[in-house]
């Protein structure tokens, strides 16, 4: 039990540390959709079932598809050609 909750928190810690370096924001999203759903687990470890009902629902759930609706309508993915690519 107690090394699980030692690989968790250093999943976390290197999701973290992934999010600060990357420059994409559809990798940043899905670092951190993993990120909160690790720490749904972690709630469940520490006997806290409503909060990692809440983290995963709001956390990983809601907040990650708001992010992609947003990225969706800014036209960050998908959708339209970029600047300087070649119609075909």
């Amino acid at each position: 039990m107690e090394f699980l909750g030692i690989v968790l928190l250093a999943f976390i810690l290197i999701c973290a540390l992934a999010v600060c370096l990357t420059r994409n924001l559809m990798v940043s999203i899905i670092i951190l959709m993993s990120q909160s759903l690790a720490m749904s687990v972690i709630w469940i470890l520490l006997e806290s079932p409503d909060l990692a009902i809440t983290e995963a629902a709001v956390g990983a759930g809601v907040t990650s598809l708001l992010f992609f609706v947003t990225l969706k309508k800014i036209h960050a993915i998908g959708g339209e050609k970029q600047d300087g690519e070649a119609e075909e």
